[in-house]
């Protein structure tokens, strides 16, 4: 497989496989500026159904399906918020949390309502988020890289930016949550970058 990833030195085509705006936006960051990037959008593409039981398996299942269908290689992402005091969820189900429109002010309610019954929400609420990069080829080879970012849930939802759910995520060493903070700084220690790093030297640059 890590001949196969050689190949990304000479791509001029990949596909990001999602429809999430903000993962899209992200994940295009990373990349090198000369690629041209599509969407599932672009193919007319639908979701798969995401049936695993880990972000590793989602994220194969993403990539493999979008390579396939639109025959370029396939970056997809699979990640989520994990809390230890609900037993890890909302984990996998990160997404199915916001529901059928995707409001993640719902999802975010839930984590509170949820938090609280089991404890008073307090300093010590530790949170991680997880991410897993599956990079698939149109033969049906691929490769997956995980990347963690630890820290904790914030008191209550503070900011604007980011996505899901950054407004109440506070990574270690920090004071803002990733609502609250400058993209570029949350770019350089989220967990989506920190899978990135595991990857990014197969990529010219």
């Amino acid at each position: 497989m890590k001949n196969k990833l050689i190949n990304l030195k000479n791509i001029k085509s990949l596909l990001i496989a999602t429809n999430n705006k903000g993962k899209l936006s992200e994940i295009k960051k990373l990349l090198p500026r000369h690629i041209t990037f599509y969407s599932p959008k672009d193919f007319n593409l639908i979701e798969p159904i995401e049936n695993e039981k880990t972000f590793e398996g989602n994220a194969v299942i993403k990539a493999r399906y979008c390579a396939e269908k639109s025959k370029l290689i396939s970056l997809s992402d699979d990640s989520g918020l994990e809390v230890p005091a609900l037993n890890g969820d909302p984990g996998v189900y990160s997404a199915r949390w916001a529901g059928k429109n995707k409001d993640f002010k719902l999802a975010i309610k839930k984590v509170y309502l949820k938090i609280k019954k089991k404890n008073k929400l307090n300093k010590k609420n530790i949170a991680r988020f997880y991410c897993s990069l599956a990079v698939a080829f149109p033969n049906g080879t691929y490769k997956t890289f995980s990347g963690t970012v630890n820290g904790k849930i914030s008191q209550e939802p503070k900011g604007n930016n980011g996505f899901g759910y950054d407004p109440i995520f506070i990574p270690n060493g920090y004071k803002k949550t990733f609502g609250e903070m400058k993209p570029d700084l949350k770019d350089k220690i989220s967990h989506r970058y920190n899978a990135f790093k595991k990857i990014r030297g197969y990529f010219k640059y």
